[in-house]
């Protein structure tokens, strides 16, 4: 009895080799590094062969070790070949296990590095756009600066002074992920405040809030590039056609559309770098939940955008 207790225990630490030398060795070096598939099924199936005929070569010498079991309720011993196929069987299933536990663990290990690869991509990806941004519009209002101070307007020091808010608040407001809705909107204010200025005939906007913006946040820098589109595209000069903005917010949806009357004279593309850098952000950081609608009329330019915030 203390014999095959100890045979016993060997064949317990061959079953748990077979394990981790199927885990630890081949795997790793005949698959993952050396991509060798042929090999390591031939590995695989001379491990459980060879784990099969130790295990009955010591039962045989040792016959005492050929486990018992009922058949139609008498005590009978295994033969030879039934003995050789359950090893086998065991070998594989410790075998078998071991491989299923280094793939699960793989995958999930390979699920994580891609979502941090994907949050990485998708960071950088941002990053990018908004340095995009950034510039595109600096570069559009230095231009109308200049036109002031090449006029000798007396509106350029209140047109740098309002570019020098609108600077802070891409410098400093701009830099965390989300902010107050209030915040974007008084940015949106001090853009066309300093568009009126460039425009010494008057620019004309009507710009209508409803519902709650106080406590609602959204991700800085995405409702300028549709205002800047209506400027930059659009007819602001005529009273009888402004540009309208109107923004409705509540808990659970912002409503931003722009409407401006389209400039049959200018031959630029209605959109640009913006609008098509705002379309992607929003892809990004609001996926599924949100809806853009742009409508290219004859004579009026609509953008019309609802967030799920």
């Amino acid at each position: 009895m203390k014999r095959q207790f100890i045979s016993y225990g060997g064949f317990g630490i061959l079953n748990v080799s077979l394990f981790y030398i199927n885990y630890i060795f081949l795997i790793p070096e005949l698959i993952k590094k050396r991509k060798k598939y042929w090999l390591y099924v031939f590995a695989f199936f001379l491990l459980i062969v060879a784990s099969a005929l130790v295990k009955t070569t010591i039962a045989v010498l040792n016959p005492s070790d050929m486990m018992s079991f009922q058949v139609e309720g008498k005590k009978a011993e295994y033969t030879v070949n039934e003995y050789v196929i359950a090893k086998l069987l065991v070998a594989g299933f410790f075998l078998v296990s071991s491989s299923i536990i280094s793939f699960i663990i793989d995958w999930f290990s390979s699920q994580r590095v891609q979502r941090n690869l994907e949050s990485e991509r998708r960071e950088m990806e941002l990053q990018f756009l908004k340095s995009q941004l950034n510039p595109h519009f600096l570069f559009n209002s230095l231009n109308n600066i200049y036109s002031l101070a090449y006029q000798k307007s007396d509106k350029t020091a209140d047109a740098i002074m309002k570019l020098s808010e609108i600077m802070r608040y891409m410098i400093y407001e701009s830099n965390t992920p989300t902010v107050s809705l209030s915040k974007e909107v008084d940015y949106l204010k001090n853009y066309i405040e300093l568009q009126k200025i460039r425009f010494k005939d008057g620019a004309f906007v009507e710009m209508t809030l409803n519902g709650e913006i106080d406590d609602q946040k959204i991700v800085p820098l995405m409702l300028i590039s549709f205002v800047e589109n209506a400027f930059k595209h659009g007819v602001v000069t005529d009273p009888q056609e402004p540009v309208k903005i109107d923004i409705i917010a509540n808990q659970k949806i912002l409503h931003f559309s722009v409407i401006n009357k389209k400039n049959n004279q200018n031959k630029d593309a209605q959109g640009g770098v913006g609008l098509t850098n705002v379309e992607r952000r929003l892809q990004l950081i609001y996926p599924d939940r949100y809806k853009l609608n742009v409508v290219n009329s004859a004579t009026h330019y609509t953008c019309e955008l609802m967030i799920d915030i």
